[in-house]
């Protein structure tokens, strides 16, 4: 009796793959990204105006290559996000940016099928056609790029050896400052988390 047990063990961990990561392994995602800046985003104009950003959801893809079992270095992209910029309930502006990350992740070998991952790095966020509205209308309104740190936190359910649905969740530090007609007016603290949904494949 326990030798057929030990049979029927050793079959059925041959029926279902690790599905670990391995070295020379990459990994390439689609889905979709909701940015959602922080609730208080500072003030400008010296402390008397109050901005408020509101979030945005783009399409985003991510490439990941393992540089050691479990451990792989991930690029994400996606396309350009659109936010409002408010004070006090009225649109001030609005700016489009790219938040484009690298991140250092290791993923947790802990379940045949879902794979936990924490990972680490750094964002360049680059603003481009920014317009004052409202009160502001007819001024020049840019933001300037910025560069932070990272976080990521995200869990991998593999669907088979090559293919996995992702949920995650990112920190980015985003604190950027603002130019209204060549004058620095103050800096707008970002900060978002970003929740996605992917697609993943492996190769």
């Amino acid at each position: 009796m326990r030798h057929k047990l030990a049979i029927a063990a050793a079959l059925a961990a041959l029926a279902s793959p690790a599905l670990a990561q391995s070295q020379g392994d990459w990994t390439l995602g689609f889905g979709i990204a909701n940015v959602n800046p922080k609730s208080d985003n500072g003030t400008l104009a010296g402390g008397t105006v109050p901005v408020s950003i509101d979030d945005n959801m783009r399409p985003s893809i991510t490439f990941e290559y393992f540089i050691r079992d479990n451990i792989g270095i991930e690029v994400l992209g996606a396309l350009p996000f659109k936010h409002s910029i408010k004070s006090n309930g009225t649109e001030i502006g609005t700016v489009k940016h790219l938040p484009p990350v690298v991140s250092l992740q290791y993923h947790f070998d802990a379940h045949p099928r879902w794979k936990p991952f924490v990972g680490l790095g750094v964002n360049f966020t680059g603003f481009w056609d920014g317009e004052a509205k409202g009160p502001l209308a007819g001024s020049d309104l840019r933001v300037k790029n910025s560069w932070g740190l990272a976080a990521h936190l995200g869990v991998d359910h593999w669907i088979n050896e090559r293919s996995a649905l992702r949920a995650d969740l990112r920190w980015i530090d985003i604190g950027a400052d603002v130019e209204l007609n060549g004058q620095n007016i103050g800096t707008v603290d970002v900060d978002p988390v970003v929740v996605g949904i992917s697609y993943v494949m492996k190769f």
